[in-house]
Order: structure tokens, then sequence, then C-alpha cells
């Protein structure tokens, strides 16, 4: 066994700078330099990085309650205090088990139909020929997607109110002010901290609005926000109102970006490859024009195209623990206080797991199975994303309704560059693509 830390690059800011600016270009040749794991120092602490399924295993199948939350108050201004992802031990097990149910089985199913609805309008709103980026559409989808089936907003001037302070919300929230703590400092109202305050600010009064206004009729309703507000705790209480306020907020960071993002790279690695094209166009075409959701969540080669998408291109790059006990990770004895981050990007390029892992070939998901600590787009073990279902249902119902409704090609088909946005990475050029036609 090695005492300590293993080995890795040493300037805590030029590290830190690597990851925000461009963690792709990093990340695989420190995993080449120095092997798996290595370590990283940040400004946030020192971190282990590992892309190994043993260490993976290791990781996801402790104790969750010997590990904290790392650089947890870098997110409080964006999440929340009481979001999920910033709890640990009773507290996070407890508000899990009152979010999970709204995300899984008939409850997540009943919102297909607002999924294809939403897909179905946004298309709608497209001229032949007319040119928009994947990534645009993308983004109008799902934020109108969680401002109905999320926050349960019913009126359209409503709605524009939310997506008008959803947006200002996601552009205020830099990488900088989310991995450089220093950032995080008031300058007389005018610094870049200041303008993220303010527009948090503004949804918050938002959501707390609709609250007051969803909760006399919560019984009668479906959205997820109806589902939170009747919710009670093991003991019987209800969530308090903050916590459900910061738990849609997590809700929106997580659901919103991520899927958009998401889809836009779909959308992009299908229409380069005809032959992928062809394939999903044949699964599709007994479906008709108008597919039920139900339906295209149960295609094979559609899923397949989805899981691929997410393989190659994990919005989140990586989930971390911060040890509260000492831990052994293959012959390394980690002191406490020490974050290890599994890091999801390397670990679906591991050739030894994916043949040829940087093609796209969907294929690769059929008829073969994966272990949770191969494949892990939504992290795993306690702390496994809650809303992972739901999002890959989303994935499959909106992919598969555009492609349904629609005939799309890429303006531009030089390689496009994942980018960093936020806590999330995405297509540098957001997918110029433009519509051919619409099946009506």
């Amino acid at each position: 066994m090695t005492a300590g830390l293993p080995p890795g690059p040493r300037s805590r800011l030029a590290n830190t700078l690597r990851l925000v600016r461009d963690p792709l270009q990093h990340l695989p040749r420190w995993l080449a330099t120095y092997g798996d794991p290595f370590r990283v120092p940040l400004l946030t602490g020192t971190v282990v990085i590992t892309a190994d399924p043993t260490s993976i295993r290791t990781l996801f199948t402790a104790d969750p309650d010997s590990f904290d939350i790392y650089s947890a108050r870098s997110l409080v201004p964006v999440l929340g205090a009481g979001s999920l992802i910033l709890r640990s031990g009773p507290p996070h097990r407890s508000e899990r088990r009152v979010l999970t149910p709204p995300f899984h089985g008939a409850r997540m199913r009943a919102y297909g139909a607002a999924m294809a609805e939403v897909a179905d309008l946004q298309l709608q709103r497209l001229r032949p020929g007319q040119p928009f980026t994947a990534l645009a559409l993308g983004q109008a989808i799902s934020l109108d997607v969680i401002v109905r089936t999320v926050f349960g907003v019913d009126d359209d001037a409503q709605r524009h109110s939310f997506r008008a302070a959803v947006e200002a919300a996601m552009a205020t929230t830099g990488p900088l002010l989310l991995f450089v703590p220093a950032f995080q400092r008031r300058l007389l109202g005018l610094g870049p901290f200041d303008r993220l305050l303010r527009a948090q600010d503004h949804l918050v009064a938002l959501l707390r609005a609709q609250i007051a206004a969803v909760r006399p009729h919560a019984a009668e309703r479906g959205d997820i926000l109806s589902l939170l507000l009747q919710a009670r705790h093991e003991d019987d209480t209800p969530m308090p109102e903050q916590d459900i306020i910061d738990e849609l907020r997590t809700l929106l960071i997580a659901g919103h970006e991520t899927t958009a993002i998401a889809l836009a790279w779909a959308l992009d690695h299908v229409h380069r490859d005809p032959a992928v094209l062809a394939q999903l166009r044949a699964e599709l075409a007994p479906l008709g024009p108008s597919p039920a959701p139900e339906a295209l969540a149960a295609l094979p080669y559609l899923g397949a195209v989805c899981n691929e998408t997410l393989r190659l291109h994990p919005v989140v790059l990586g989930v971390a623990r911060q040890l509260r006990v000492p831990l052994e990770l293959v012959g390394y004895m980690l002191p406490v206080g020490t974050a290890v981050l599994i890091n999801i990007f390397l670990a679906h390029q591991r050739e030894q797991t994916f043949q040829e892992p940087a093609r796209f070939n969907p294929a690769r998901f059929i008829g073969a199975a994966y272990s949770p600590y191969q494949y892990l787009p939504f992290g795993g073990g306690a702390r496994r994303c809650i809303g992972a279902a739901f999002a890959q249902y989303e994935l499959k119902v909106v992919l598969g309704t555009i492609l349904a409704r629609a005939e799309l090609e890429l303006r531009d088909l030089r390689p496009v560059r994942s980018v960093r946005r936020n806590l999330t990475m995405g297509p540098g050029n957001g997918i110029p693509m433009r519509l051919v036609r619409r099946r009506d």
C-alpha cells in the first residue's frame, strides 16, 4: 500500500484555470502522464481523479455517511442551501425519499405528452430553410418542459416571465463564479456575483409566488411542484417552503441545460452519419408522424442513440466525494478531507470498456450491458441523479418527436468543440442547423 496521495500536476491556480477553460484537453493528458488515479490541487482543495471501474465501485458502494459534499459553499448561491445535491447523511436520505416518486413510473410517464407537444410547438415556429442552432432549440424545449411539468405554470404570460427569469439566471452563472470562490464577492452591486444574486432573487420571487398560487389546489394537479407541496417526510412533516424552492432551482440547473445539450449533440451525430439517420427513420416510420411518447421510449435503436450520445458527451464531467474518514483506493491511503472525483468523461473513453471510444457507434448499446461502474452518465451509488429516468425519457421522446415530425440538416460539417458553459460542457458552436421540411 502506498501512503498519501497519488502523483499529479502541482499548481492550484493553473490547474483550476485549465479545468475551467478546457478540461477535455488536459484531463486525458494528465491521465496518460500520471496514471489512474492522479491528484490535482485546485483552489477549492485537492482532488484525486479516477476513471477506473474498480475505484468507481469502491466509491459507489462505500457507506454514504463517510463522505461530505465537495466545494458545497460555492454552489449555495445557485442551488440554495436546501438542495438535495448539497445535503449529506440522514438529511440527504430523507429528502431523497420525498423527491423520488415524481420522477419514476407512471408519474414520470404522465409528462410524456407535454414533452412531445412542446417539441412539436417549437418545430412549428421554424420555417423551411430557416437557420437555427440545435442547442437553442433544445434549450427552448427543455425550458418549456420544466416550466410546465415541474413548476406547473399554465398561463402563457407566466410562462414567458418564467422563461425570461430562468434565462437570466443561467446567463449570470459563469464557470469562474462556480469554480473559483474568490469571485463570489459583491462589488457595490456592479460585479458578476451581484448580477448572479439579483437574477437568482428574481427567480426565487417567481417561485414563491407560484407556490402560493398552486398550494390551495395542489391535490387536484399533477405537476412536480404540486406533488412536492403534498409530500411528507417520514415523521409526517411537510417540506419547508424554502427547501421546495431550492429543490426547484436544482431541478432547473440539473434538468434544463443538461437535456438541451444532450439533444443538441444527438442531433449533430445523427445528421453526420447517414447510416444512423436511416436506421432511426426506419425504426420510427411504423409509428407515423405523431408517435406516442411510450412507443418512442420503447424503441431500442433510438434508446441506443441516446445512450451513445451521453457516453461521448456526459454533460457533467464528474461527481465528487469528500472524505470524512480515510479511504484506501487501489493501493493509496487517502486522508480525511481529500476529495475524490469520478471522471465520467474519462471512464467513458476507456478502450478496455468501449472499443474505438472516440467513435459514435449506437450499436454498442444493442444487446450489450455495461456495469454502473463502466457507464455512468448520471453518476451512481446513493447519490445518482434523481432525475436520471426523467432525463432519459425526455431525451428519447423529444428526439424521436423531432425526427418523426421534421427533416433537418447540418449547416456546418466541421468538427465541433466541446466548451465549458457553467457546471456543464456543451457544443461551442451550438450545432448550426436548418429546417428542410416539416411532416404535417
